[in-house]
């Protein structure tokens, strides 16, 4: 038997099975002054009325609900802002029979609903990311890499995330999530302080952003004349070309899905916007809806100063999501 020519065979068909779907997506997402409150039985007329540091009657018992806030400070190391929420009730699941624990056949400390509300850094919102949860444990097969504290299915998701689906967890926090009463007044969370934890989401988005390639090849024209960039046209270190696109998401403005943009005001795409250049940020000038499309989006970049001349290999992201790579001509 010729294994040698089995085993080409068969990764030859793995790579065309696995060139038919993108790979999921990895949003490394880190919240700052994460405080979980938990319901210690503090009377309806105290509820966050301390604006002093707290601490909770009794922690951990079973059924006790609990509800932490954080902030988003970072998305894959990129500046972001936004909400998280996490609204959970504690179940204390064991293999271990014990009073006050569940006796089961897996270990986990309750089960959870998260929401991740992600805004760009001038406010400008973006969607939400939905997560039914299990906190505690182990991570489940195929979990992301770096879980360690919860295991999560993304549910679904608003604006740029809309449809979205795949896998959640946390990391090990790099400062412990603070643990507070009812009592404490959630106006004093960021003065008051609390934790540092990475969520790790693994996503299939819906639809991605692509850069749309016509019969002549990708389409990047030169912003100056708008003429396409092609080998006989090639692009120049240092020059602002605009490029076609399609799945960048919702826009500013009232404009319902599936509905033509408008020629004026042009509709200035919601989601974060980058170019990479042979994989360096190309600075990014505008990304709008294109007139008259539903689903047709222009973007102006301007290739970086240092770009060698050759085939440029050129990449697309929106919300932290990225496009195929294509490559332009550059001189």
């Amino acid at each position: 038997m010729n294994t040698s020519l089995i085993r080409a065979t068969v990764c030859g068909i793995w790579a065309v099975m696995l060139g038919q779907a993108a790979p999921p997506v990895t949003l490394k997402v880190d919240l700052e002054n994460v405080v979980g409150y938990w319901d210690d039985g503090i009377e309806f007329a105290r509820l966050g009325s301390d604006t002093r540091v707290t601490t909770p009657a009794a922690t951990r018992r079973i059924f006790q609900s609990q509800v932490q806030f954080g902030d988003i400070v970072a998305v894959n190391g990129r500046p972001a802002k936004g909400t998280f929420v996490m609204n959970a009730r504690n179940l204390n699941i064991t293999t271990a029979a014990a009073a006050g624990q569940t006796i089961a056949d897996t270990t986990r400390t309750g089960i959870a609903q998260y929401t991740f509300e992600f805004l760009q850094t001038d406010g400008t919102p973006i969607g939400v990311i939905f997560v039914s949860a299990l906190n505690g444990g182990t991570p489940s097969p195929g979990a992301p890499v770096g879980s360690g504290q919860a295991s999560g299915s993304v549910a679904g998701g608003t604006g740029a995330f809309r449809g979205v689906r795949g896998q959640a967890a946390a990391a090990t926090p790099s400062v412990a999530v603070r643990s507070a009463s009812f009592a404490e007044d959630t106006a004093t969370r960021r003065t008051n302080g609390g934790g540092k934890i990475q969520y790790i989401l693994q996503l299939t988005p819906e639809e991605r952003p692509d850069v749309v390639v016509t019969a002549i090849g990708p389409a990047v024209a030169h912003a100056s004349d708008n003429l396409p960039v092609t080998s006989s046209n090639p692009a120049r270190a240092g020059e602002t070309l605009v490029l076609y696109a399609t799945g960048l998401g919702p826009v500013r403005g009232a404009i319902d899905i599936g509905q033509p943009f408008p020629a004026s005001p042009l509709a200035v795409v919601n989601s974060p916007i980058e170019v990479s250049v042979n994989g360096a940020p190309a600075k990014v000038g505008s990304a709008e809806g294109y007139p008259g499309m539903d689903d047709g989006y222009a973007v102006t970049f301007t290739l970086p100063q240092d770009v060698a001349p050759g085939m440029a290999a050129l990449q697309l992201t929106a919300a932290w999501i990225q496009s195929a790579v294509v490559r332009i001509p550059v001189q």
